[in-house]
Order: C-alpha cells, then structure tokens, then sequence
C-alpha cells in the first residue's frame, strides 16, 4: 500500500508542475507522456510508470531552462554575445538543477551570465550570502545590485572577477569576466531582470 501511494502522490506532484510550467506547444507532449505513466501505473507496472515519469518531469525541467534563456541579458554597448543555452539535469546528475548561461564578447574580453535552479547548491550559497563574515574570510566582498545582496572577488592584475547573488531564495545568479574592469562585471548583472527572475515559476 506505502508503494502505491507513494507513486499516486507522484502524479499529483507531477501534474501540479506540469500546470505551472508547460506552455502551450510542450503541452501535448507532456501530457502524452503523463498519461502514458498514467496507464502503466493502473497496470501494475510501477517500475515503467516512474521511468515514463521521470522522462516527463525532465521535459518539464527542459522547459524551464527555456524560461531562463529568455530572461538572460542582451549584450550591452559594444558587445557581442553567443545565443543563450540551458542544460537541465535530473537528481541523479549531482543533486540535479535546471543552469541557462550566455557569454558576452568585446574584443579579447568576455563575460559569462549564469541563472542556476531546483539545485542543492543553492541552500549553501543562501547561507553564505546572510553571513558577511563568510566573504570576509574567503576573501571575497560584499556589495548590493539592485536591491540584492551579492558576493564578488575581482583580481585588477589580470582584470578577471566574480559576483554572485541569490534571487528570491531560489535562483543563483553568476557574472564572470575575464580581461574586464569591475565595473563592467557590476553592469552585466545590473542588467538581469531580477523582477522577471523572481516572477518564474
């Protein structure tokens, strides 16, 4: 009994997803897929009802990464960028995740924008970001963008840095730049949509 309704909650925690993240042409797709677990589950065939399962919820996963592409910054004056791409990855991938990223380029300069969610790394990142002493001791430093906190390090020898903020307790939010100043690491996370970010489901 413990086995069924552990599989019957699954459907109801995988349709309630399946609402709130599959647009219109990923619908029919998905819902085939969840009714194809659907059928094997009444069936009796639990072990092919959650492997259908999990395809289904990876395609949602995927969906969600499509999400995130979209709300990645436009290259600002001067720059150039490659087309955004996300990767979704399921909890047998180290603890899963749903990462988009985009990198920016002027001239030998570049810059990385990464939005990285649904993973175990954020409870860690959270609890660095509410201790300042954390970044005083890694020798990193505070700063606020926006209204968010972030943590950077910048390294003037070689003009490469980091800032890192969490946005609403569930999106880790990256710039990275190699052969940049500062100030232009700050402008490329000024220029993420925090209220788009904190707005998706």
């Amino acid at each position: 009994m413990k086995m069924t309704n552990r599989y019957a909650k699954m459907f109801v925690v995988l349709a309630a997803v399946f609402c709130l993240c599959a647009g219109p042409a990923l619908a029919d797709e998905i819902t085939d897929t969840i009714n194809e677990a659907l059928s094997q589950y009444k069936a009796g065939q639990f072990t092919e009802a959650a492997g259908t399962l999990d395809y289904a919820s990876q395609m949602i996963r995927q969906k969600k990464g499509g999400s995130l592409e979209t709300l990645l910054p436009e290259p600002l004056n001067g720059w150039t960028a490659d087309a955004p791409t996300s990767v979704a990855a399921g909890a047998a991938m180290f603890g899963g995740g749903v990462t988009a990223e985009r990198t920016y380029y002027k001239g030998d300069s570049s810059m990385t924008v990464s939005f990285v969610t649904d993973s175990p790394v954020l409870q860690s990142m959270m609890m660095m970001m509410t201790n300042p002493a954390f970044a005083a001791s890694s020798g990193m430093k505070i700063d606020k963008v926006k209204g968010q906190r972030a943590m950077y390090e910048y390294d003037p020898s070689d003009k490469s840095g980091e800032m890192t903020m969490v946005v609403a307790n569930k999106f880790l939010v990256t710039v990275s730049g190699s052969g940049v100043e500062r100030e232009e690491i700050k402008a490329y996370a000024e220029a993420v949509d925090f209220a788009k970010l904190e707005a998706l489901q």
